[in-house]
């Protein structure tokens, strides 16, 4: 077990950072191209001013109609997502890691706060997964594709629980978990995670067009 744990966090962690990097880097410059070759004008009407307005409105869980239609997802999505980011950064073991690698390190966050932060995104995935087979209209638009973008961070973050409470084999959650983290790390450029690269920009284009275009409000 001690080899496999040296493999994953080793060669196969650069890996799935190579895999990242190279293939974010790929997707962004072949959307640019994409959308310079079907829309060009777009680019014109590109707006600092409408872009971080929109971005702020969507930003603000009760800034949008849609939000406020939703109350209770509007909620899980914020908590998600904030979740989602936080943990990963600011959590002991990873700044570990950097430091182990790189030699950098940062404040982390108190292993409670992290536990509870992680079992929370635990319980928003669980939360996401049963609307989409009991609200008819989200079931009726979920695809493969949507439910992959939903296990992969669920997997995540349950094996992490799991590892640190000690759930099953200690040494084999672990490896579970940081192989979940590669596959997650490593399908971000290609799945519908992808939102993790595009969703400022995409926002930033909706909000130009509607405001300098059609000047309506896109929220």
């Amino acid at each position: 077990m001690n080899s496999i744990y040296a493999f994953v966090v080793g060669p196969l962690a650069w890996i799935a950072w190579g895999i990242f990097v190279l293939g974010s880097i790929y997707r962004l410059v072949s959307m640019y191209r994409l959308a310079k070759q079907k829309d060009g004008s777009s680019l014109h009407y590109m707006s600092w001013k409408y872009s971080l307005r929109s971005i702020l409105h969507w930003l603000n869980p009760v800034g949008t109609l849609g939000w406020q239609r939703s109350p209770n997802t509007a909620l899980v999505t914020f908590v998600f997502h904030i979740c989602l980011v936080i943990v990963p950064i600011f959590l002991l073991g990873h700044v570990v890691l950097w430091d182990q690698f790189f030699g950098v390190s940062w404040p982390t966050l108190p292993e409670t706060v992290a536990d509870i932060m992680s079992i929370v995104v635990v319980a928003c995935c669980v939360y996401f997964g049963l609307r989409r087979f009991l609200q008819r209209d989200v079931r009726f638009l979920t695809t493969a594709k949507d439910w992959v973008a939903l296990v992969i961070p669920g997997l995540v973050f349950l094996t992490g629980v799991l590892a640190y409470h000690q759930i099953g084999d200690p040494k084999v959650m672990l490896v579970l978990h940081i192989l979940c983290g590669e596959v997650m790390l490593a399908s971000i450029p290609f799945t519908r995670l992808s939102h993790m690269l595009f969703g400022l920009f995409t926002r930033a284009y909706i909000g130009s067009e509607f405001g300098g275009v059609r000047h309506v409000k896109d929220w």
